[in-house]
């Protein structure tokens, strides 16, 4: 385009029908005539030569705020023509390659989007995206060696496809949660109740989804990306919430909230683009349109200053920062940038997401919904390659929840540059779990629960008879997801019941683990429950539910937390001891879940428990012993049996059913007992849930 002193010159038809890729579309300044693009998130703004003027009505020269004397001269169209109407978050089939990077479309040059990062399932956090300049031909290529997924239109990711129907299992879950026809006012304005059934069943389906690949044999030039195949299915389905832009707060989510893919926030209306930082909207401003920022994600990619726990330094985007073999370049005042600048002069609010480390994966990241702030300055600074990055200042607004603070708090403890408050025991366990279990008071002057012996294991005062042979397997390096022969893997329906990190896929009725006649070595992906604990706890005095639980750690959801360990006692001595004490420390196996205590998909079927399991952890037990009833409870229990040729070997494990920020307590459902019992072992329940129905047992 040719440098004019007017606007009439420009050659529009011309320069619209330049497509340099699918997702960049000129935009010019509005204009009666001309109709702004609807999807601000996809396209960048046209940049040409500006006039010298004289200026037409509505062309307000803008000088940007930190540039030199000598671009006095530079002029900026009005307000880019953003539309109105708010957009949807940006589907996974038009994920390519952004010409200046920072479009939610960059795989290498968009804030937060390390190219070779690895999320915690094991699977590459880089987008296998086809560059647009080979479109074509990347296409033809890959339909060799990739079968198209099933839902929706085509995509642009390599993933694996599956012989397993996923259609059918997809509305299985959804069936369970009466979710198949999702209702249109939750899917524009959320509730706190709809963003979780959506992140449980997000949850669920990307670890049926990753159950099912781990058992198929990897293939050169495919993907294996089950988060965003996961997303992608729930998309089309339309089951999503808050899909309406909104600046401030979002119903359902809660400062504090975390998340281990930026996926989660896409389908609950956080922050709509997966890879790109910065989120915005078009806001009208007279008779133009003008970009204001929404969201943002701080999460190592750029130069960030976030070590400050209520001030954040955040970085610009765009420069080819990410871009291999590609020169880094000054950022300009465009896209999220520019929209950052305008909610500077506009003083809206800003929600934060902050990236920390995942320390139980090598490169993963643990995203902290960290609240509101506002941007109080900007600036232009040179980064460490030489060229002009934007800075933005923004504080958080106070009255807050606190949530990143409580991350760099823990941190603190862990290494020592600051003393936890109300330590009573620096280990409660004595040395017997690896992870030391600290004992705190901050509350009030009690010293300690009372004595018991800590015990880590399940103790049996005599053997139980198995009422099925068991010979285990023969798995010498250990059971392999795909391994058809493998006893064990049988007994569970096929697949092991974890996916490659760890992570139980569904709550079962029953679980079979190897054990003591298996072959198979103690890291096996089959014995998860058997290494003891994970994570960091705490054994804490909470203000009205006596001693309870908590990790300083995050948990994710289906995350092994420890099993009830204790004496097996038989249902005499339990009335005994139930008799004595207010508080018993019994647990009872034939107990059946309450409606949602339990995890997605078969959470209404019965435990199916071989003999009366009761576990007494009165005078000897672990942390487990601990754990408070809630009525909405954040941690299941799941039956375990391992494969023992002697006798029976049952055992009771806890596992997260949501994903659990650090510092939050740890509680599950004592769900119900026979009604012959009913009314002797009911109590008060102080859980403070918003379901709670006043009582357990």
């Amino acid at each position: 385009m040719e440098e004019s002193g007017g606007q009439d010159s420009v050659d529009k038809s011309t320069v619209l029908n330049v497509r340099p890729l699918r997702c960049l579309v000129p935009i010019f300044p509005s204009t009666p005539s001309f109709t702004s693009f609807p999807h601000p998130q996809a396209a960048a703004p046209f940049v040409c030569a500006p006039p010298s003027g004289p200026f037409s009505s509505g062309f307000v020269p803008f000088y940007p705020f930190s540039g030199s004397s000598d671009s006095q001269s530079m002029q900026t169209p009005p307000p880019f023509g953003f539309s109105g109407t708010i957009p949807a978050p940006v589907p996974i089939s038009s994920f390519r390659t952004a010409a200046n990077g920072d479009s939610g479309s960059c795989r290498r040059n968009s804030r937060g989007g390390s190219p070779s990062q690895f999320e915690e399932d094991g699977y590459s956090d880089g987008i296998h995206v086809t560059d647009a300049k080979d479109s074509s031909r990347a296409a033809t290529k890959k339909k060799k060696i990739q079968k198209r997924t099933r839902a929706g239109s085509s995509q642009d990711i390599n993933v694996a496809s599956s012989d397993v129907d996923i259609d059918a299992m997809v509305d299985k879950i959804l069936e369970s949660f009466n979710l198949t026809d999702f209702d249109t006012f939750k899917r524009a304005d959320g509730d706190k109740e709809s963003v979780g059934y959506i992140r449980l069943i997000y949850d669920v389906l990307r670890r049926k989804i990753s159950q099912i690949e781990d058992s198929k044999e990897s293939t050169l030039g495919l993907t294996r990306r089950p988060n965003l195949r996961a997303g992608k299915i729930l998309m089309n389905k339309g089951i999503r919430t808050n899909i309406r832009k909104r600046i401030g707060v979002v119903p359902g989510v809660e400062v504090g909230d975390i998340f281990f893919f930026r996926m989660e926030m896409c389908l609950i209306g956080l922050h709509a683009p997966i890879m790109a930082g910065i989120d915005y909207m078009g806001l009208k401003v007279s008779q133009y349109e003008e970009p204001v920022a929404v969201s943002i994600v701080s999460s190592g990619g750029y130069e960030d200053n976030s070590e400050d726990g209520d001030v954040l330094v955040y970085s610009g985007q765009g420069g080819n920062v990410y871009k291999k073999g590609m020169k880094i370049t000054d950022q300009k005042l465009e896209r999220g940038n520019l929209a950052l600048e305008k909610s500077l002069h506009r003083g809206n609010e800003v929600r934060v997401i902050r990236g920390v480390k995942d320390i139980a994966t090598l490169n993963g990241k643990i995203y902290v919904y960290d609240g509101l702030y506002k941007i109080q300055e900007s600036w232009v600074e040179k980064g460490k390659s030489g060229c002009n990055v934007f800075k933005y200042k923004l504080v958080r607004l106070s009255g807050q929840p606190e949530a990143f603070k409580v991350w760099k708090s823990v941190q603190q403890w862990k290494d020592g540059s600051a003393a936890r408050v109300g330590v009573i025991l620096q280990d409660l366990t004595s040395g017997a779990e690896s992870i030391p279990v600290s004992l705190v008071n901050d509350v009030d002057d009690e010293k300690g629960p009372k004595c018991f012996t800590y015990y880590p294991n399940l103790k049996y005062s005599k053997p139980v008879n198995s009422t099925e042979s068991s010979t285990g397997c023969n798995c010498h390096g250990g059971c392999l997801a795909g391994n058809s022969n493998c006893p064990c893997i049988q007994r569970n329906g096929g697949y092991i019941p974890y996916t490659v990190n760890g992570v139980l896929v569904s709550q079962k009725a029953l679980i079979h683990e190897c054990g003591s006649s298996c072959k198979c070595p103690p890291n096996c992906k089959n014995r998860v429950s058997q290494s003891g604990l994970k994570v960091r706890l705490e054994v804490f005095k909470t203000k009205d539910k006596g001693w309870g639980l908590r990790s300083w750690d995050p948990i994710r959801c289906g995350a092994f937390i420890c099993e009830y360990a204790g004496e097996v006692i038989d249902i005499s001595r339990a009335e005994e001891l139930g008799g004595e004490n207010d508080d018993d420390y019994i647990f009872y196996a034939n107990r059946t879940n309450l409606p949602g205590e339990g995890m997605l998909g078969v959470s209404n079927e019965t435990p199916k428990i071989p003999f009366p399991l009761i576990i007494s952890a009165n005078d000897t037990g672990n942390v487990a012993r601990f754990v408070n009833h809630s009525c909405s409870p954040n941690v299941l229990w799941q039956p375990i049996l391992r494969e023992n040729s002697k006798e029976c070997d049952l055992h009771i494990v806890f596992y997260a059913i949501r994903h659990i920020p650090p510092m939050t307590e740890l509680t599950y459902g004592y769900g119900s007992v026979p009604p012959d019992k009913a009314q002797q072992r009911k109590k008060k329940c102080l859980c403070g849930s918003a379901k709670c129905v006043g009582y357990f047992y």
